[in-house]
């Protein structure tokens, strides 16, 4: 499964609102892949390192968003460390990566700097094609900056890089109907559906229009298999003598 992680207490309060959710999913899909799962964070230095303790168990891709700067109101370098056991020390690729931006300039690789590149031990370097600060990766996790402009193209070069064996050329089918009904009515149609196609995913999504209810019943994922399980959908709904309508297919 593919997860991200969103830190940032401006992203909670309001401050500032998240692009990197709908990104992550447009990058995800023009790859033929999808997300599993997303949870925001504040900064809260217990909850991040207890979130990525939990995560590094198991064997998720994750992207984590934000938190690697080194102000001190950026927490995820240190929190990766402490969910790993791990010391935190500057690393060789990222010092390289210093040097290369500041070719004739030395004394521009502050400490500053230095605490940017600065990961837990045995991680690897994510390069960052807008600044050359690179974000990091340990197992299956990787940490990139809060900055769009940095972080997507990061993501990027990581899925190409890593994971071009697991892209789709054959992307996930989405259809639907919208039936003029209560969910509850259809129920025992899902869980046929559930059932008998138990590698597809079905969705409901009940709506309440104009003091009526409809619900918009969905089935995603292998081509071949979804117009098999929505005929079956549409057939049941029509034994039972109710209204629908087809939604446009989605990829």
């Amino acid at each position: 499964m593919i997860g991200i992680l969103i830190i940032g207490d401006e992203i909670l309060s309001g401050k500032r609102q998240d692009k990197h959710f709908a990104k992550a999913v447009e990058i995800l899909g023009a790859r033929g892949l999808e997300l599993a799962w997303a949870q925001y964070l504040g900064d809260d230095p217990a909850f991040i390192t207890a979130t990525l303790r939990r995560t590094l168990a198991t064997t998720d891709i994750v992207f984590s968003f934000g938190g690697i700067g080194a102000t001190p109101d950026d927490h995820t370098r240190q929190c990766a460390a402490a969910a790993l056991g791990r010391e935190l020390a500057a690393h060789p690729d990222g010092l390289k990566e210093l040097e290369a931006r500041f070719p004739n300039d030395p004394a521009q690789i502050t400490p500053h700097r230095v605490n940017m590149v600065t990961f837990p031990v045995g991680s690897s370097i994510i390069p960052n094609p807008f600044n050359r600060i690179p974000g990091f990766s340990v197992n299956s996790h990787y940490f990139v900056p809060g900055f769009p402009e940095m972080a997507w193209p990061m993501m990027e070069w990581v899925l190409d890089t890593k994971y071009a064996h697991l892209h789709r050329a054959v992307k996930p089918l989405e259809e639907a109907i919208i039936v003029q009904v209560g969910e509850s009515k259809l129920i025992d149609i899902m869980d046929a559906v559930v059932r008998d196609y138990p590698d597809l995913k079905l969705a409901s999504l009940p709506q309440n229009v104009d003091g009526g209810y409809r619900v918009e019943l969905s089935v995603r994922g292998d081509p071949a298999r979804v117009p098999i399980a929505m005929a079956y959908v549409r057939a049941e709904v029509a034994k039972l003598g109710y209204d629908f309508t087809d939604r446009p297919p989605r990829r």
